[in-house]
């Protein structure tokens, strides 16, 4: 009998140790949730920031490329306007040198001759001037036309680049919540 007492004695022993490891076990359990927690809620909060800040960044790209498109239809529409202004110009020069050559040609027959060799000299020397001029112009307006295409190609990259960016995040944040709910 008194050995079963100790039994008894010795198993209650037992069972409240067992108890208290259970308990200590369990607020362990508890603290580490709790840690598990926080760090999911920070890393949120950083991803949550940091995704606001690309969000503000794509904006601001979107409102400059929308800027330098403006921009480009501008400069356009001003080297028109100068081009269609030149074309009047020397159209008023070669009508104006039509109306000397007449004009001499009136005169003499002999000035004729001489002005119809100097006005054919200087037609075709303006001829080559329109044309030099002409093909000037129309050089300006490619290389700004390259450059404002060159100016969106980068655009375009660098969003491109921050969507890129933007999905690696978010896969990022799925592939961390999907191993910090399993």
């Amino acid at each position: 009998m008194v050995q079963e007492n100790d039994e008894l004695i010795l198993a209650q022993t037992e069972l409240r140790d067992f108890k208290r490891t259970v308990l200590a076990l369990r607020q362990e359990l508890e603290n580490a949730h709790a840690e598990t927690d926080e760090r999911i809620r920070a890393a949120a909060e950083v991803a949550g920031t940091e995704i606001a800040q690309l969000k503000t960044t794509v904006v601001a790209l979107r409102d400059e490329l929308e800027k330098a498109q403006v921009e480009r239809k501008r400069e356009v529409q001003q080297v028109t306007v100068a081009n269609h202004q030149e074309f009047m110009q020397l159209k008023a020069t070669v009508a104006s040198l039509r109306d000397t050559l007449e004009a001499a040609h009136i005169d003499k027959d002999s000035s004729v001759r001489k002005a119809i060799s100097g006005a054919s000299a200087e037609i075709a020397q303006l001829k080559a001037t329109i044309a030099a001029l002409r093909e000037a112009i129309e050089l300006a307006h490619v290389e700004k036309e390259n450059a404002l295409h060159s100016q969106l190609n980068q655009h375009h990259g660098e969003l491109a680049q921050l969507q890129g960016i933007i999905r690696t995040l978010r896969e990022q944040l799925e592939t961390h919540s999907v191993k910090t709910a399993a």
